[in-house]
């Protein structure tokens, strides 16, 4: 049977957390509600992880250190000095240096836990409060960046002479190979170490050929002079639509003629430049430039994405 408008208006309604036309003066109440659901999600635990009833989970933060550590296991019944000693293995702070500091889920300080004597359960800790570490040690490792900065270490150099004596260097390698293939490149030498395998593994594998560069620059110019600046047109891989700008070669891309496309959407690469140079005027994410085989030219009206006729269900009063 098919819903009448009331029942309709009365389930909506329901769904929204009220009677029909309450849905305003209860919008606060279930915010409010959905807030604390989302909550709960977040913090529910699954049980897959298994806890001990005296143990809590808590984040570190730490003066010095950008990186922080999440939910570590605590005992209640450790004796805050016995803390300070498992934050030294995480952040290389002496315990005698530590000040800690308990927080709770809003960053608001709860406890100043400077008794070392006194346990962690003595300050009721819950799950997901943050204890911060300030590092009182003017020579801490971990002051300005010390154990972060990787700009402070120290790197290995070599010179350029020394490097070149070294046996079996990456650069006498890639010369003997292009001494052998002038059209070496690193990426045709790991397509043919992973044919190689690929071989060993199947012996009826049949790799794919290798891409050869175009070299002519009348490549693709019969597909190039069906098409001229102002057609319709639809790229293809994709179904793109839009207006062909520009018919013509591009030699900093590659031998060949190009077609730039203005496309309908934001679905393009550029604004009608290409290596610096512009070659129409586009909005930004408008424009592409392809070969002429993935543009055809004919009569392809922009689309209407809200011009479907699609059968809507009927909804009686």
């Amino acid at each position: 049977r098919k819903p009448t408008a009331n029942r309709v208006r009365g389930s909506m309604a329901h769904l929204r957390g009220g009677k029909p036309g309450g849905y305003e003066a209860n919008r606060t109440k279930s915010l409010d509600q959905g807030g604390e659901a989302i909550r709960d999600y977040v913090l529910w635990d699954s049980g897959l992880q298994n806890k001990g009833a005296s143990t809590v989970l808590l984040h570190v933060t730490h003066s010095n250190l950008k990186a922080y550590f999440m939910e570590l296991r605590l005992d209640r019944h450790m004796t805050i000095e016995r803390v300070k000693e498992k934050m030294r293995t995480h952040c290389g702070t002496g315990s005698a240096f530590m000040h800690l500091t308990l927080m709770n889920e809003h960053k608001q300080v709860v406890a100043d836990m400077s008794d070392d004597s006194l346990m962690l359960g003595y300050f009721s800790p819950q799950d997901g409060w943050t204890i911060h570490i300030t590092d009182l040690d003017a020579n801490s490792l971990s002051a300005n960046g010390g154990l972060e900065d990787v700009s402070l270490v120290q790197k290995y150099e070599i010179t350029e002479e020394d490097y070149l004596k070294r046996d079996g260097n990456f650069r006498s390698w890639k010369a003997d190979k292009l001494a052998e293939d002038p059209t070496w490149t690193f990426s045709k030498q790991i397509k043919r170490q992973q044919d190689e395998k690929k071989k060993k593994a199947d012996p009826n594998f049949v790799p794919e050929p290798e891409y050869k560069p175009v070299t002519d620059d009348d490549h693709m110019a019969d597909l190039a002079a069906a098409i001229k600046v102002g057609d319709r047109c639809e790229v293809n891989p994709g179904g793109k639509r839009g207006e062909a700008k520009f018919v013509g070669r591009i030699p900093a891309i590659a031998a060949g003629w190009f077609v730039g496309v203005q496309y309908d959407e934001p679905v393009g690469k550029n604004d009608g430049t290409c290596k610096g140079k512009r070659f129409f005027e586009c909005p930004p994410s408008f424009g592409g430039f392809l070969r002429p085989d993935k543009v055809t030219a004919g009569d392809y009206p922009e689309l209407d994405l809200f011009d479907e006729d699609e059968d809507e269900p009927e909804i009686e009063e």
